[in-house]
């Protein structure tokens, strides 16, 4: 009775192993190809146990994805909190970013390509979870502009023009990534970075793009 015990996984930690071995077979098999049996066999455990402890097959799949944001907003957030300037908090949430996607690409797989094509719940875990990143980039971005203007605030609805902007380049360019192996989260946010802050600063001092004044420097 005793080894039985001492065998024993608590709760918390079997939860976390089983959406480890979960994460890992959606990624592979899609959502509905994925089986509780094979998720079950890899977490070294019972179908049966897999129910028990998240009820169902839509019920693991969201505890993937909540968890998974979890751990991405986590990240940007400790990165970005780190910097003392409005280029250098970017910089830092970008390269949070692309290293998640490196060293969790089978998470992203599931959080980027799948989520969005499930059943409602899913579908809105997911939304949840985008707001949750956007809300993030959207505050990056109206303390950039309060540092850069002597406490000028950015307004909602700019707030969340740049992040949008800046998390939908983010998530294309992971498939980006995935056709170019060599090139490391440092250096794809350096490219990023020279697309997007560039112009960001230029607004951000009080310059902005008007029609019929790009061709004033043609000849």
């Amino acid at each position: 009775m005793s080894d039985t015990r001492r065998r024993r996984v608590p709760r918390p930690v079997r939860e976390q192993q089983i959406i480890d071995a979960a994460i890992q077979v959606f990624a592979k098999r899609g959502y509905h190809a994925a089986s509780v049996d094979e998720i079950a066999e890899l977490a070294g455990i019972s179908k049966p146990m897999v129910y028990l402890y998240l009820d169902s097959k839509e019920g693991l799949f969201l505890a993937c994805l909540r968890r998974e944001t979890e751990r991405l907003v986590a990240a940007f957030q400790a990165a970005a909190g780190e910097a003392h300037s409005p280029e250098l908090r970017l910089q830092s949430g970008l390269d949070a970013f692309f290293t998640f996607v490196t060293e969790h690409r089978a998470s992203w797989v599931v959080l980027h390509r799948q989520a969005s094509e499930l059943s409602p719940a899913i579908a809105a875990e997911m939304a949840q979870a985008r707001r949750a990143v956007m809300e993030q980039v959207a505050g990056l971005a109206r303390a950039g502009i309060a540092d850069n203007t002597g406490g000028t605030r950015l307004d909602d609805e700019e707030a969340d023009f740049v992040a949008h902007a800046l998390v939908g380049a983010a998530d294309t360019l992971t498939d980006w990534m995935e056709r170019h192996p060599e090139e490391s989260p440092e250096r794809m946010t350096l490219r990023l970075m020279n697309m997007v802050w560039v112009g960001m600063r230029n607004v951000l001092e009080g310059e902005v793009w008007t029609p019929g004044e790009a061709g004033t420097t043609g000849g």
